[in-house]
């Protein structure tokens, strides 16, 4: 009955034959018929149940639940099983941390990559207070215990990790007052990272090594091509990996030469779209991009065939390191290169806060200030008795 439609989705994902999901979906099938079963009655439990009981030892074929989710994918966007949400919570910890998530979602708005982010910190909270039977008692929830929490996780990452913890941490704290799951605001019992903002100078890139990054993409290939106008994309325009990752087809006004970028904050900017950058991207549209319904610059070479995440457009970076013989960095390193190239090659701070799109101007300035020395040069005053 959706055999041909399902055949004819993944076509249009990019698999080549579907071999492996449409045999799954015969197995999934006959299973259902031996147990007396309706597609109606398809549930995550029920696939669960499918997937143990033809994944045992001397079996020819074993199946797991990431390889039934193109299958399972497919009934939910037909309308023949209702969507599936996340598993439900079976502890006190969990039911708590199910609670923050749509605290973050539905009062403060958060994108999901930032819920997911908090909720991080409030699990590791909540096991690093848990008891040995993995109970949880917050109302017996002390401020020793909280700046104990974050004494040890701050031994563990850098200083900017530990302040983003911080914040993580008061948000969660502040959510469990609220909600009287514990008797007194424990907010205040967060420590301060100690880290000066604006302390250190911006990391960025010289040329040689972006140029190795660069390089080490192979643009006889489609994923190489690819790599290369992300690299492209994020040294010369200094974009965020989101905003790569967020880069659709329409964005692009090639009769104009410029780019839409959708920011922080649900924030809109157009840029000016380099020469370079849009031949980059021109080499992968052309070249490299294989033929699919996602409507994102930038998607998977193979199936399934949809736009990057920003975690992908990470890996783009992370990889490009690995190949060049280089530690690996964060695609926001290359944002830091593309405001540092601008000014040496003579733009003023203004131009590099239109460039990075910050709020504050302030914030610039403090940032790139240290590094733009033609500027600093005419600021230095001759030491008191040295000869002119």
């Amino acid at each position: 009955m959706f055999v041909s439609g399902f055949r004819d989705d993944l076509f249009r994902q990019g698999y080549k034959s579907g071999l492996g999901p449409l045999t799954l979906m015969a197995h999934l099938s006959r299973w259902m018929s031996a147990e007396g079963l309706g597609v109606e009655d398809l549930s995550r439990e029920r696939v669960e149940t499918f997937v143990v009981t033809v994944d045992q030892p001397g079996r020819r074929v074993s199946w797991s639940m990431g390889a039934a989710l193109p299958v399972l994918d497919y009934l939910v966007r037909v309308g023949a099983v209702p969507a599936w949400g996340p598993r439900p919570a079976t502890t006190a910890a969990g039911m708590v941390i199910e609670d923050f998530k749509g605290y973050l979602h539905d009062e403060r708005n958060l994108s999901a990559s930032t819920v997911r982010n908090y909720a991080d910190v409030a699990r590791s909270f909540l096991s690093y207070v848990s008891s040995s039977d993995n109970s949880v008692d917050l109302g017996a929830l002390t401020a020793g215990v909280v700046t104990e929490f974050v004494m040890a996780e701050a031994r563990h990452g850098k200083v900017a990790s530990a302040k983003a913890m911080t914040t993580r941490l008061r948000c969660f704290l502040r959510f469990l007052y609220l909600k009287g799951l514990t008797p007194i605001s424990l907010v205040g019992a967060v420590p301060s990272v100690a880290g000066w903002r604006g302390a250190s100078l911006p990391k960025a890139l010289d040329a040689r090594q972006v140029a190795r990054l660069l390089e080490s993409c192979d643009r006889r290939t489609s994923v190489g091509r690819r790599d290369f106008a992300v690299l492209v994309v994020l040294s010369r325009l200094g974009l965020r990996a989101s905003e790569v990752a967020g880069l659709r087809l329409d964005d692009i006004d090639w009769r104009l030469g410029e780019v839409a970028v959708h920011g922080k904050g649900n924030r809109h900017d157009r840029l000016p779209l380099p020469v370079d950058v849009g031949e980059a991207i021109v080499g992968w549209l052309q070249r490299g991009r294989p033929r699919c319904e996602a409507n994102e610059v930038f998607v998977r070479v193979r199936a399934p065939q949809r736009g990057l995440s920003s975690e992908g457009v990470s890996a783009v970076v992370w990889h490009a390191c690995d190949r060049a013989g280089m530690p690996r960095m964060g695609a926001h390193r290359l944002r830091h290169t593309a405001a540092t190239q601008l000014l040496q090659a003579g733009g003023t701070l203004a131009e590099v806060g239109q460039v990075l799109r910050h709020r504050s101007s302030g914030e610039v300035t403090s940032m790139y200030a240290k590094v733009d020395r033609r500027s600093l040069a005419a600021l230095v005053r001759p030491w008191p008795g040295a000869s002119q």
